[in-house]
């Protein structure tokens, strides 16, 4: 409370005690890099002075070791070059060209350099230098949700150790500095904030219960009347669709129309158990999947249309430890068990699986704390920590392995950039 009081003043600014922001933005100390400078025609297809158009999406993999040295991956020529080491982290996320890691004491930012600008019904392809663009500071575990795009928009990030929610401004980012938009704090609880229109939507917790709910946010951090109950937010999704935000009873969706933002519940149907831990799905996509149980025991699969706010449920041969929509037009989910296979369903059909490519330290909870399934469209990747693998995965050719990369730089983290 004293810290929330602190920034009111500071701020000079009156909003609900639930909510304190600073509306200037504000830059870390970091130098932009000449390579970065923003093209006029940035907002119209992602272009950035020095960079390079090129014909297919530069595709690769970040890998992070268990000391913090980091090195990328070309997927394409097969390269490999280091970049400067980062804090050790305990988790690694990415919006397909930033890559954020969380070492629980403030969020590392990595420009990988590579990035696709989707234009709607076609789409462009980015490369330039990348670099370290320094760290966000904050306490506790953080949530980063990115936007659409990586040149335009906004990034948001979440600390529950201290209730700090921060926008990160992407225009800026690309241009080599850390700049945040705004920075807001709440009651501290494992919360979300996501970019969305010109402002953000954050969860807080609701004066006199227990509970948690959701709250529209302007650009400049203040606090609308536009809310929706979101109890446990488990993490947020940009789509073509819209904003997902995935609470313990189900998902809001989040539109912006010229402006105007609304919330939409999309409750589990009546009788189901609660939803999935989490997510995902291709980038940009309006599917979403993650695992799940019935409270009858049954495993599989919960399905989330976007558009539609539909859930689906499918069950599964064995119980789950991530899934991911492929969002194509044949309906591919891709799936781990608990057994270290890639399970791909196929609509409502379990069609082919791989032999275990986990095992021992990577199946134990904090082992598959550092295991991501990526997919993207053509190939889905699977990093096996302890073995120091990542798997290429041809989804649509019967879960065949095409490749075993080894990279330099051991993958206990991984995320793929240039989507």
């Amino acid at each position: 409370m004293n810290r929330h009081l602190i920034l009111a003043l500071t701020c000079g600014i009156a909003l609900p005690l639930a909510l304190v922001a600073c509306s200037s933005p504000s830059t870390t100390d970091q130098a932009p890099h000449a390579h970065a400078a923003p093209a006029d025609d940035s907002p119209g297809h992602g272009e950035i002075t020095g960079a390079t158009e090129e014909a297919e999406p530069q595709l690769k993999l970040l890998t992070v070791d268990d000391t913090g040295a980091v090195g990328l991956l070309d997927l394409l020529d097969g390269g490999e070059r280091t970049l400067d080491p980062i804090p050790v982290p305990a988790r690694l996320s990415t919006d397909g060209r930033y890559v954020f890691g969380d070492s629980g004491a403030g969020l590392s930012v990595t420009d990988s350099g590579a990035w696709t600008w989707d234009h709607g019904d076609h789409f462009h392809f980015y490369s330039a230098e990348p670099t370290q663009l320094g760290i966000v500071p904050g306490d506790g575990a953080a949530r980063v949700t990115g936007g659409p795009l990586s040149t335009a928009g906004a990034t948001g990030v979440f600390f529950a150790g201290s209730g700090e929610a921060v926008l990160l401004d992407n225009t800026a980012l690309a241009a080599g500095t850390l700049t945040e938009r705004f920075r807001v704090a709440v009651t501290p609880h494992f919360g979300i904030l996501a970019p969305i229109g010109d402002g953000a939507v954050v969860s807080e917790a609701i004066a006199g219960s227990d509970g948690t709910q959701l709250r529209v946010l302007d650009d400049a951090g203040g606090a609308s009347d536009t809310t929706a109950p979101c109890d446990a937010p488990r993490g947020a999704t940009s789509t073509r669709a819209g904003l997902v935000v995935l609470c313990a009873g189900g998902a809001v969706v989040g539109t912006d129309d010229g402006g105007s933002v609304a919330l939409s519940p999309a409750p589990l149907p009546n009788g189901a158990s609660a939803a999935p831990a989490a997510l995902d799905g291709r980038k940009g996509r309006p599917t979403l999947a993650g695992p799940g149980v019935t409270a009858d025991g049954e495993h599989g699969v919960w399905l989330f249309e976007v558009r539609a706010r539909a859930w689906t449920w499918i069950p599964s041969s064995a119980p789950l430890a991530a899934a991911a929509a492929v969002g194509d037009d044949a309906g591919h989910i891709v799936a781990v068990d608990t057994a270290g296979r890639v399970v791909v369903f196929r609509g409502s059909d379990e069609v082919a699986a791989t032999a275990p490519l986990l095992t021992g330290e990577d199946l134990t909870d904090a082992g598959l704390e550092r295991v991501s399934l990526t997919v993207d469209a053509n190939r889905t990747y699977l990093n096996a920590p302890a073995s120091g693998v990542v798997y290429e995965i041809d989804v649509a050719d019967g879960a065949r392995i095409a490749r075993e990369l080894q990279p330099a730089v051991a993958p206990v983290f991984v995320a793929e950039v240039g989507r």
